[in-house]
């Protein structure tokens, strides 16, 4: 099946699958988590990863949900998950020099591309999944196919593309970003990286033919052709951490414009800050500009059709919708707005994207006012090293944002 038929792309169709995969998110996600089942249809874990990547559903509710139907003790692995993407996003909006670094170094690779003939097969193969490696070609497969790959799955290729194949990392992160339905920056990016050994330095993740078989349930076992104790790659030190983003609150009672981007396609949040609705909307969507190369054709249609369905959901109260405004302060002086307000975006493509606009803006005196939520306000200060310091912090976090606790 295609990717809009596995993940429809709709706020009703997330909810869904929330319902579904509830009475799992507890003991039977701590125990079978790991196992990659794609012809079972990937039945341990949540798939709900298309929709948290684009905010369709957001990481409260999902945790909010779980807790309401499991003690803490057995929903803590699956809650740790969600938190792992709020952890990359932290970690990465303090140290936006990663992404840029990350870019320049993916234009170098494309660079060696085109003029290493070697080096071109092996990238070719590898992302049509011909290398002939038991595992990682039905891997690359379903991920062109379906627009999704199991998290273990995807720890197990990116160590074969670094480390058996001796490709550059940055082509195999570019090559999900492309593909992955839940691609995402932050949790991409730094992902490769870990396995690589360059985000906790000195420590990669290898992939192990015993771990394969145990997790695929014998389906793949890759006997006599991974490398077996290959060394971690090595990089610079982490640039210097920077402060939280603590963006400017809007006027409440200054007429506004909305702007959203595919980071978010739930703005309600808004209206606890603002009295009155926007006077019109406007939409940027990076997805199309997540690599130099062609972002897959079924990512970029199921980006549009969820952001269709949230300007549907949303009717009225969003106003008239322009897609792609080429001059966003004409467009909002236009409307009588005397600020623009959207939700925060984080470091990638969209926001890249919205600094286009940030000369234009400020010689217009024209605000553009991104509004942190409180989840990642609550969240972002702990992302300063490893996981395990955010993960520790869990349940003060909880208990600050909604009354949830995990020490119940």
């Amino acid at each position: 099946m295609d990717a809009p038929t596995l993940f429809p792309p709709s706020r009703d169709a997330a909810l869904a699958r929330l319902r579904d995969f509830l009475p799992k998110a507890g003991a039977d996600y701590a125990r079978k988590r790991n196992y990659s089942l794609p012809e079972q249809g990937h039945p341990h874990v949540s798939t709900l990863s298309p929709y948290l990547r684009h905010r369709m559903l957001t990481e409260e509710e999902v945790v909010q949900a779980t807790l309401g139907r499991h003690s803490a003790s057995a929903a803590e692995k699956f809650v740790q998950e969600v938190f792992w993407r709020t952890y990359w996003k932290g970690w990465l909006e303090r140290r936006p020099q990663v992404w840029t670094a990350y870019k320049a170094g993916l234009a170098q690779a494309l660079n060696r591309v085109q003029s290493e003939s070697g080096l071109r097969r092996g990238w070719e193969e590898a992302c049509a999944g011909t290398t002939g490696i038991d595992g990682f070609d039905d891997w690359a497969q379903e991920l062109v196919g379906t627009g999704y790959m199991h998290n273990h799955a995807r720890m197990w290729f990116a160590s074969i593309w670094i480390f058996t194949l001796r490709l550059p990392w940055e082509l195999g992160a570019d090559f999900f970003l492309r593909h992955l339905l839940d691609g995402d920056p932050a949790s991409n990016t730094l992902s490769w990286r870990w396995v690589a050994g360059l985000q906790t330095q000195g420590k990669h993740y290898v992939a192990r033919v015993a771990n394969i078989s145990k997790y695929t349930e014998g389906r793949h076992r890759p006997l006599h052709q991974l490398t077996p104790q290959p060394e971690p790659l090595m990089g610079l030190p982490h640039p210097p951490l920077g402060p939280v983003p603590a963006p400017p609150l809007p006027q409440g009672d200054a007429p506004w414009a909305l702007l959203i981007t595919e980071d978010d396609l739930s703005p309600g949040y808004l209206r606890k800050a603002l009295a009155q609705g926007p006077l019109g909307t406007a939409v940027i969507n990076g997805t199309g500009h997540r690599s130099p190369l062609a972002t897959a054709e079924p990512v970029t249609r199921w980006a549009e059709a969820a952001i269709a369905e949230t300007t549907a959901r949303y009717g009225d109260w969003m106003g008239r919708v322009t897609h792609g405004p080429e001059d966003l302060v004409q467009w909002a002086q236009d409307l009588g707005a005397r600020q623009i307000v959207m939700p925060y975006t984080p470091v990638g493509p969209a926001a890249d994207l919205i600094a286009q606009h940030r000369a234009a803006l400020d010689q217009a005196g024209l605000p553009l006012v991104p509004v942190l939520r409180s989840w990642d306000a609550a969240a972002w200060p702990h992302a300063t090293a490893g996981f395990f310091k955010l993960k520790s912090k869990i349940p003060t976090i909880l208990a600050e944002l909604r009354g949830l606790s995990l020490a119940s």
